[in-house]
């Protein structure tokens, strides 16, 4: 199925939208966490990342937390910057997306279901999918894009 030209471009903006939006949330969570946004917002400090870490991983032995805070900060910056600048668009997207399912999940067994719909979790987790399937242009009767070009 051929897009029309019109469609064409809101699919691009929105792909861009997404991704951009998805960066933008991983990046301002590393922001938090190391007292970028203020001393009282937030986390405020990493200290208080590791306390939520734990909160949200209540399932896991304790000397795990330290690990789990700093991996999900890596994870989250590596994958910010690149859903930003659009590099590896596909991969960055999937991982994004399976990040986003772990972060749910593990809030769903921790404080219930309720929690992750609240804070949109799982639909970040479904536009981080969206974006995947539609990176390279795949479907989209789109010829000739590049990968991650949108």
């Amino acid at each position: 199925m051929t897009m029309s030209p019109l469609d064409t471009q809101l699919e691009r903006w929105a792909i861009r939208y997404a991704r951009i939006a998805l960066g933008a949330a991983f990046l301002s969570g590393i922001a938090s966490r190391f007292g970028l946004w203020g001393k009282n917002v937030g986390y405020g400090n990493f200290a208080g990342f590791e306390r939520y870490t734990a909160e949200v991983n209540a399932f896991m032995p304790a000397a795990t937390i330290p690990f789990l805070a700093w991996a999900a900060t890596a994870a989250e910056l590596l994958l910010g910057i690149a859903l930003v600048i659009g590099f590896r668009l596909r991969w960055t997207a999937l991982g994004s997306a399976l990040l986003l399912l772990l972060f749910g999940t593990a809030m769903s067994i921790s404080f219930g279901i309720k929690s992750p719909l609240d804070y949109s979790v799982f639909s970040a987790s479904a536009a981080a999918l969206l974006v995947a399937l539609r990176a390279d242009g795949h479907r989209s009767g789109v010829a000739g894009r590049n990968p991650g070009a949108t």
